[in-house]
């Protein structure tokens, strides 16, 4: 079964990572939710995929409280999204200003995981950074975590994967062919590709069994795949 989830919410018929385009997303009926989460400068996580607003101001430059009320905390993102599972992707990229090598923006998602009551296993935890999520899963073993990356999987990369203990690989889907999912597949690492808009390059996905597709229209997809409600 191939899982349609939704990109930063249902992006193209809601603002992005807004309580609109989750809400809009689980009613569409997609499996999954995708969101970004990145520290403000008083430690709040919230969720915003872009390092500054659209103002200029940097997210970890501004408090909690100064920011515009569509950029949710990431508790009330995850409140958005119940009925569907959540691929949270961390940022801390080094060319961006929030970048924190300590990692205390992965320490603050871990922590705010584990006050909830929902089952650990309905998150997933992805990043750019595989430092990042090393860090998560030194933190919290049994929660589920992912590399995301913009380039082609090497057979060397799923090997590091693995090893590192992670659950998933998340490449760009221009570079999935189905080569690459049995690779993975192999070794027991799920592929949740991103982010796929195409109806017929979906369901060619599905067909090659990708366990996930990232999309900005999840109904479309949905309907693509078969699997509307």
């Amino acid at each position: 079964m191939t899982n349609v989830i939704a990109h930063r919410g249902a992006s193209r018929a809601e603002r992005e990572n807004t309580r609109e385009a989750f809400t809009a997303a689980v009613r569409m009926g997609a499996a999954g939710i995708e969101l970004d989460a990145r520290r403000t400068a008083d430690g709040a996580i919230v969720v915003n995929h872009d390092s500054r607003l659209p103002d200029g101001r940097e997210i970890v430059a501004c408090q909690r409280v100064d920011l515009p009320g569509h950029v949710l905390t990431l508790g009330e993102a995850l409140d958005a999204c119940a009925g569907a599972f959540v691929n949270i992707e961390i940022k801390n990229d080094p060319a961006e200003p929030d970048f924190d090598e300590s990692e205390s923006v992965a320490e603050g998602v871990v922590a705010l995981l584990a006050s909830r009551a929902e089952p650990i296993t309905n998150w997933i935890i992805s990043s750019f950074r595989i430092e990042t999520v090393d860090r998560c899963r030194n933190l919290a073993p049994e929660l589920p975590t992912a590399w995301l990356t913009f380039r082609p999987v090497t057979s060397d990369d799923i090997d590091d994967v693995v090893r590192r203990g992670h659950v998933a690989i998340h490449p760009a889907v221009p570079t999935v062919d189905a080569d690459l999912i049995a690779r993975c597949h192999e070794r027991r690492l799920a592929v949740n590709t991103w982010t796929c808009n195409d109806p017929a390059r979906a369901r060619q996905l599905a067909d090659w069994g990708v366990d996930g597709i990232c999309t900005d229209v999840p109904d479309e997809i949905l309907t693509a795949l078969g699997d509307h409600p």
